[in-house]
């Protein structure tokens, strides 16, 4: 007996293998028509990222609407649930149905953090940082090796943003993240975003961060704002996703572009979410910078 087709998911001829060196932004429902329509109408954006927890349903209008998105973009799965780095070890049922997702839409790129947020009892809705230690550098690459395996695909790692440092790591952030890549084959999702909120809770340098970082390990970039707070003791950054890029951050990104050349960016916006024309503004921004980065076209002598 032949296989029943699955109605929600796109033709397997549509799916592409990978995300276009441009400008992306982060899927809301409240924005699908609006990407639907730039689709039928050759705008941007070049690509479109999701969470896929929330399209663990089986069916329903989340599917329906994705599957027409899938059919005119790729797409990158930005998972914030596996938890890799919990001491009990990855959330196994979310991998399972992220295995199952995959399977459906067949991402361009599936990606998660370098954090923990959960224990054997209990999971929050937090990306809690992980010491950088010989200990959970071996705990992390064996998560990122269960997950890889399981989806039979690299995978990408986010640098977080943080807090607090821990007074015990042996390791920097950046040489943490090159270590793990080498180990495991995964690649890097590039914050630079993360870069100025971590650098300015924790002091690092953020030049230094950025000017450190390798760029053949970096499969996608992302761009986001952040909200402030000043307290007597200095400022600090909260990343939550819920403002314009700061100049800070373009600065970072372009200094990071001048030396990587063209990446897949997404602009990410998860808070007060803003107009549809205010997100693609920011993709403008983003795809200004990535076309400074281009090789120039050779210009041929008038003939005489």
């Amino acid at each position: 007996m032949s296989a029943i087709p699955d109605p929600f998911a796109p033709s397997a001829e549509s799916i592409p293998r990978s995300l276009p060196p441009s400008g992306g932004i982060g899927l809301k429902s409240v924005h699908y028509q609006n990407v639907l329509d730039d689709a039928a109408a050759a705008k941007r954006p070049s690509w479109v990222e999701v969470h896929p927890q929330n399209y663990f349903g089986d069916g329903g209008p989340a599917h329906r609407w994705l599957t027409a998105i899938a059919e005119a973009y790729p797409l990158s799965f930005h998972s914030v649930g596996l938890s890799l780095g919990s001491a009990d070890g990855l959330n196994a049922d979310d991998l399972e149905k992220l295995a199952a997702l995959c399977d459906r839409y067949q991402p361009a790129m599936v990606s998660d953090h370098l954090s923990w947020s959960g224990n054997a009892h209990d999971r929050y809705p937090d990306l809690l940082p992980i010491p950088y230690t010989r200990e959970a550098f071996a705990h992390l690459a064996a998560q990122i090796a269960k997950v890889q395996d399981r989806l039979q695909r690299p995978i990408l790692i986010e640098n977080p943003s943080r807090y607090l440092s821990y007074r015990d790591d042996d390791m920097s952030e950046t040489d943490f993240i090159h270590a793990l890549c080498r180990q495991t084959g995964c690649g890097l999702l590039f914050d630079i975003n993360n870069v100025e909120v971590t650098a300015t809770n924790v002091g690092l340098d953020m030049d230094g961060y950025i000017d450190a970082i390798d760029p053949a390990l970096v499969g996608e970039i992302h761009l986001a704002g952040h909200a402030r707070e000043d307290h007597d003791s200095g400022p600090l950054l909260i990343d939550d996703h819920g403002s314009m890029v700061t100049d800070t951050t373009w600065r970072l990104y372009r200094r990071f572009l001048e030396r990587a050349g063209p990446k897949a960016t997404l602009i990410e916006w998860d808070t007060d979410i803003p107009a549809y024309d205010v997100l693609m503004a920011e993709v403008g921004k983003a795809e200004a910078i990535i076309a400074d980065q281009q090789p120039q076209k050779p210009r041929h002598a008038l003939a005489r």
